[in-house]
């Protein structure tokens, strides 16, 4: 039987088509390192988010507990990316103005105090 040009092996090259034509290699879909993470990220998130639905019971207690963990680390992040400090100074103004009416009733008090001990002093 004779087979046709295209068929025919090759001298260590074996059949034509099992041979590459190109210095190519053929890839699948490469989609990136960061398409990989986030696909991970997800895939975590979704094993997490069984696992604490099987242990509280309900998809959403899991959720919910879940939900606080996330309201935690905001906290966290904006304590640590400096948006306290706006509370912090909103508490310095607060002390600020208590501290300035103590100061008032003391003025007015050592006022009253220093003229009564120079009526005293003019009455001797």
């Amino acid at each position: 039987m004779r087979f046709s040009q295209p068929v025919r092996m090759a001298e260590d090259a074996g059949p034509s088509w099992a041979r590459r034509t190109s210095g190519r290699r053929k890839r699948g879909l490469n989609l990136g390192p960061l398409i990989g993470f986030i696909a991970t990220l997800l895939a975590l998130f979704g094993a997490l988010t069984a696992v604490m639905s099987i242990k509280e019971g309900s998809i959403a207690s899991g959720g919910a507990v879940i939900d606080g963990w996330i309201d935690e680390g905001i906290a966290f992040v904006r304590e640590a990316a400096g948006q306290a400090p706006a509370k912090v100074e909103e508490a310095a103004d607060v002390a600020g103005d208590k501290a300035e009416a103590v100061a008032d009733r003391t003025g007015t008090a050592l006022k009253a105090g220093a003229e009564k001990t120079a009526e005293e002093f003019r009455a001797k």
